[in-house]
């Protein structure tokens, strides 16, 4: 196998792959499995995300929870931003790094493809791809959560806003990618996905807000 062959085809797929694997580790079992709390599949919405594990009134697992869902999500992407151009790698390779870990979550291997809504992956994901605009989104879902109180409804608001934000970016802080933009825009579309039962239960008023434990 030639070097040329290595750095377009193989590399990039081995990024993707471990990002991924990393990915697929569902945090919020882990911590609440270690932390001696009830497994976040089995109460609230049932999602194994860092907001429902909240519910379990425990809010150290949560911030725990949050942190390392977050990490995973940046640590991968970060990588490959910080020392992929040495080995050949572009932005090509960072948006696989940042879709692999980004379905790592929803669909993550070790836990039987079940996962959480990717929030906290997502914002991590962005804040390695370009901390200016994962700062900007991050900013977006806090606003609308201090103010409606709804986890859900914010991680809406910023997954629209998040492609808008790449898009309006001008050239000195985000670079316009063909790769970068449709990962971002791939991931919008998922978290809205991930977020049907929510918009169904936001419009019917039944949805739970942040602190709210549910039985």
């Amino acid at each position: 196998m030639t070097t040329a062959t290595y750095t377009s085809y193989l590399l990039p797929a081995l990024v993707a792959l471990a990002s991924y694997l990393l990915g697929s580790l569902s945090f919020a079992v882990i911590v609440s499995r270690v932390m001696g709390l009830n497994d976040p599949r089995t109460y609230g919405s049932k999602n194994p995300g860092a907001t429902n594990v909240l519910r379990s009134g425990s809010k150290k697992a949560a911030v725990v929870t949050l942190l390392l869902d977050g990490a995973k999500g940046w640590l991968p992407v970060a990588l490959v931003v910080s020392f992929g151009p040495s080995h050949g790698l572009g932005e090509g390779t960072q948006a696989l790094a940042a879709l692999g870990a980004f379905l790592g979550h929803l669909y993550p291997v070790f836990f039987r493809f079940v996962g959480g809504k990717g929030v906290a992956t997502a914002a991590g994901v962005l804040l390695g791809l370009d901390w200016v605009l994962g700062l900007a989104v991050l900013f977006t879902w806090v606003l609308v959560a201090v103010v409606s109180r709804y986890s859900s409804l914010a991680a809406l608001i910023a997954a629209v806003a998040a492609p808008l934000y790449y898009m309006l970016g001008n050239g000195e802080l985000w670079i316009m990618d063909p790769a970068v933009l449709f990962t971002v825009c791939l991931m919008s579309l998922l978290l809205i996905y991930r977020h049907a039962e929510n918009i169904g239960r936001l419009a019917r008023g039944q949805e739970g807000r942040l602190g709210q434990k549910k039985k």
